[in-house]
């Protein structure tokens, strides 16, 4: 593959060993790719934290329907967006009082945790959850089954798996 360098690490092999039994319990690929995910995970670790660069996130809402205004005062809070932008939405009925809100959202670190604790903390919220990744850093996951680089959704962005 082109742009890639080889490395020599010096690992412990007590810990090597753990991280191999890591690897074959989550049926993950090779140790090579392995080690690329952890550290694209530690640099969207450091771009989240140092609150400058765009990221992506999504926000998962439980919440009571049936709470005295919660949906109009999600929407509310929804619009003021405190600097993040609502890319999509998808919302769900799990039962007759309980919805499940999951939210795509774009923005600096900060613009996305003011967003996420400005929707959390509304009455009736009963828990949510911000995950936070950057774009710059990270990178499509190989897929284990099925046929590489399918998709089901349509799109005009080249591929190249």
């Amino acid at each position: 593959m082109a742009g890639l360098e080889r490395i020599t690490l010096a690992i412990d092999s007590d810990l090597l060993s753990r991280f191999d039994r890591l690897l074959a319990a989550r049926g993950l690929g090779n140790r090579s790719e392995a080690v690329r995910d952890l550290i694209r995970a530690r640099l969207v670790e450091e771009e989240r934290s140092t609150g400058r660069k765009e990221v992506v996130g999504s926000l998962t809402l439980l919440y009571d329907h049936e709470q005295r205004e919660l949906s109009d005062r999600l929407v509310e809070a929804g619009h003021h967006h405190h600097g993040a932008r609502v890319l999509a939405t998808l919302h769900v009925h799990l039962d007759e009082r309980l919805c499940l809100e999951l939210l795509a959202l774009r923005g600096t670190p900060a613009e996305l945790r003011l967003f996420a604790d400005a929707l959390l903390g509304l009455k009736g919220v009963m828990h949510g959850q911000l995950v936070v990744s950057s774009p710059a850093v990270a990178s499509p996951r190989r897929r284990r089954r099925g046929k590489a680089g399918a998709h089901a959704h349509p799109h005009d962005h080249p591929h190249s798996h």
